[in-house]
């Protein structure tokens, strides 16, 4: 390990061997705190590359616990935090409408690292048991057509660098690698990134590593959520694409308000499950609308509809015929019971 943060201090990339060998010394114990420290923000200050995120991804997946999905079109979404806004939980709440709408989710998250409320943190507010094994979670998928998979759970390994994680509250690599190393093996994703760069890098990722369809976005108000206070770019990829399709969307463009950015800041687990509540509650306003504009992107990258305006559609029906809301309280009753 010594040696990849010489490498990292004097600004060069580690070649695909040495970023992995390093992932395989974290995961394996074989790396002190103050290394993993060194190479987490040794990355993060140069910038990670392609190369060195592919061979990280692939060597982390060989760690973590699987997850039985039945269902081939199984979607995630998820943001990779790190954005430092204070939003509500977005991702959540969309995973829920996307549910609602009959789409499987199999959300993978954990707790809050560097914001007040992570998603096992809200969900578990409202009244979700979050700790179920992975036998409980493909119950969970195939009953109620949701599980939420607790990171800390399915990638043991991670232990060894969670602490490091915590004492930095910063963003790190594994807020990148943790959206791309879901145990239930979904090749349908929409994930948010803190930045431009990080998504499109995500996009070839994933693409790379086989996935049917993934959506990674940005938002010009440095969500890393579709937004409806500024344009988002998404880089829509799918399988059979040559490159990525890139586009920008705007609220406005399906009869969303605009609003400002202060509306959609949450706050500690308690208050967010407030809010999501609300919101499947059929509470109009910002907080819903940002649901709905995330809730559409799952909705499209399950392949089920043929345009982002059928899935603004889908979205808003899941939410107004309480299907969104009878999701959540079937998770909790069934999460409950195992």
């Amino acid at each position: 390990m010594t040696e990849y943060l010489r490498i990292l201090s004097r600004g060069e990339s580690l070649s695909a061997d040495q970023a992995a060998d390093a992932m395989h010394l974290i995961m394996q114990g074989k790396a002190d705190p103050v290394q993993i420290s060194g190479l987490l923000m040794g990355l993060r200050a140069r910038g990670e590359t392609l190369e060195e995120l592919i061979a990280l991804a692939r060597v982390m997946r060989t760690y973590f616990v699987p997850v039985s999905c039945k269902d081939p079109d199984a979607i995630d979404v998820c943001g990779t935090g790190g954005d430092g806004t204070g939003t509500f939980n977005i991702s959540t709440a969309a995973a829920l409408v996307c549910a609602g709408a009959g789409v499987t989710v199999a959300k993978h998250g954990n707790r809050s690292v560097s914001s007040k409320s992570g998603s096992a943190d809200v969900l578990e507010a409202l009244g979700v048991n979050v700790d179920l094994g992975a036998e409980g979670v493909a119950e969970c998928l195939e009953e109620v057509g949701i599980g939420f998979i607790f990171a800390r759970h399915y990638h043991p390994a991670m232990r060894h660098v969670m602490p490091v994680r915590t004492a930095l509250g910063a963003r790190t690599v594994f807020n990148i690698l943790g959206p791309l190393c879901n145990p239930a093996g979904v090749k349908r994703q929409v994930i948010g990134a803190f930045n431009l760069e990080t998504a499109k890098v995500i996009a070839n990722i994933m693409h790379g590593l086989g996935a049917e369809h993934v959506i990674a976005l940005h938002s010009e108000d440095g969500l890393d959520e579709a937004s409806i206070a500024a344009p988002t770019t998404v880089i829509d990829y799918q399988a059979s694409d040559e490159a990525p399709n890139v586009f920008r969307i705007k609220p406005e463009t399906y009869s969303l308000e605009q609003a400002d950015l202060s509306s959609l800041i949450g706050g500690d687990a308690k208050q967010n499950a407030s809010i999501l509540r609300s919101v499947l509650d059929g509470q109009t306003g910002p907080c819903r609308d940002v649901v709905v504009l995330n809730s559409a992107l799952g909705l499209l990258v399950s392949g089920r509809y043929e345009s982002m305006d059928d899935c603004i559609s889908a979205s808003m029906t899941s939410i107004d015929s309480g299907a969104a809301y009878a999701r959540l309280q079937m998770l909790c009753e069934v999460s409950n019971k195992l």
